[in-house]
């Protein structure tokens, strides 16, 4: 199954990204992207959701660009407007819940890997129409959660090996939110790297931990979602 790059509006703002959609519709899954952009991958994981039975819209926080450089990924992340992007994913999910799809469907997930991974977690603290967010070993050192205000559980996958998102970062992100009394699954996968889920990164890609991982995300967001 496959989507196509369109644009999502409400609150007079139109924001651009890659959406998949099932035939007979479903609930609403945000899918945000690696610092590298908008890329095939992340389109491809909209895919996956959509053949899974959800309406997946990737929005583009890039607004075109795209890198395979770590060095310019790196600058495109930090230039980020954390502030603007905030706006732009109330829109998103305002209008993934007045799609057609997702009709009769009060709430919409949120996923992101690496940038994306914290972005999912600020953008569950800031929106309660949320319902459940996937964290794939999460980090932006701009982006921070006001973890107060989570009302959806949350679903955090990392890597073992990971030397961005260390186990003391997990642990410093498992103390905030048992600190706010929110509900969270975690789990870390042994031997693996950051970014493993990606497979088009042969020198990261553990596919049996990919393939766990993606199993522990259809159950959770066939769990919380309704």
């Amino acid at each position: 199954m496959a989507g196509q790059r369109a644009e999502l509006t409400a609150h007079d703002t139109t924001v651009a990204g890659y959406l998949s959609v099932p035939p007979d519709g479903g609930p609403g899954v945000i899918v945000l992207q690696e610092w590298w952009g908008l890329v095939p991958h992340i389109e491809a994981v909209a895919d996956r959701f959509a053949a899974a039975g959800y309406t997946a819209f990737a929005p583009d926080l890039y607004e075109g660009k795209a890198t395979a450089s770590p060095d310019e990924a790196g600058k495109l992340m930090m230039a980020l407007n954390i502030g603007e992007t905030a706006k732009r994913l109330r829109v998103v999910v305002a209008a993934l819940l007045a799609h057609p799809s997702t009709q009769g469907h009060p709430k919409v997930g949120v996923i992101g890997f690496c940038m994306g991974g914290q972005l999912a977690l600020y953008a569950a603290c800031d929106n309660p129409d949320i319902g459940a967010c996937v964290d794939f070993y999460g980090i932006h050192p701009n982006v921070k959660p006001d973890f107060a205000k989570l009302s959806a559980p949350v679903l955090g996958l990392f890597a073992e090996k990971d030397a961005f998102v260390t186990p003391e970062a997990v642990a410093a992100l498992r103390h905030e939110l048992d600190r706010h009394g929110k509900a969270y699954e975690f789990d870390t996968y042994p031997g693996t790297d950051h970014a493993f889920f990606n497979d088009t990164r042969p020198e990261v890609y553990h596919a049996d931990a990919a393939y766990d991982a993606w199993d522990r995300v259809q159950r959770f967001f066939k769990a919380h979602l309704p």
